[in-house]
């Protein structure tokens, strides 16, 4: 089982791992060896989610799920299969947690007196500024 939150696992048979060649250096053990991993969850059609979260999961993940409402993420970061595979589901279990995590709703709130002394004397000292930059009369000396 896949621990998202206090309110959700997802049993690891939801989870499909494919293994193939990873890319990049490495020289021969990356030419021969299946360490890279690629992780699909059904988020469509997975009994773990209720509509709620499956919707949720749909529109906060959407980049990176396919059309056939399948998530995908793979790892090559390391010379082990079963590092890359347990690289997988922690980043899995965030990634769903992240997704399924609710904002809070910003309560409006007022400048305190501080904020407001403040902006009144920056904006009284450009105004200065401002006048300071006229034209010089005559009459002033």
């Amino acid at each position: 089982m896949v621990r998202i939150d206090e309110g959700l696992e997802i049993p690891e048979a939801e989870l499909r791992f494919r293994a193939s060649r990873g890319g990049g250096p490495g020289g021969q053990h990356v030419n021969k060896v299946a360490s890279r991993l690629t992780l699909r969850f059904d988020v469509r059609r997975s009994p773990s989610l209720n509509d709620e979260q499956r919707e949720r999961v749909q529109r906060v993940l959407a980049s990176r799920i396919s059309r056939a409402g399948v998530l995908q993420l793979s790892s090559h970061a390391s010379r082990s299969q079963a590092a890359n595979r347990e690289q997988l589901v922690r980043r899995f279990a965030a990634l769903l947690r992240g997704a399924l995590r609710r904002e809070r709703a910003r309560l409006p709130t007022r400048p305190g007196s501080s904020a407001r002394a403040r902006r009144l004397r920056d904006k009284k000292a450009r105004a200065r500024l401002k006048r300071a930059r006229g034209r010089v009369r005559l009459d002033q000396e």
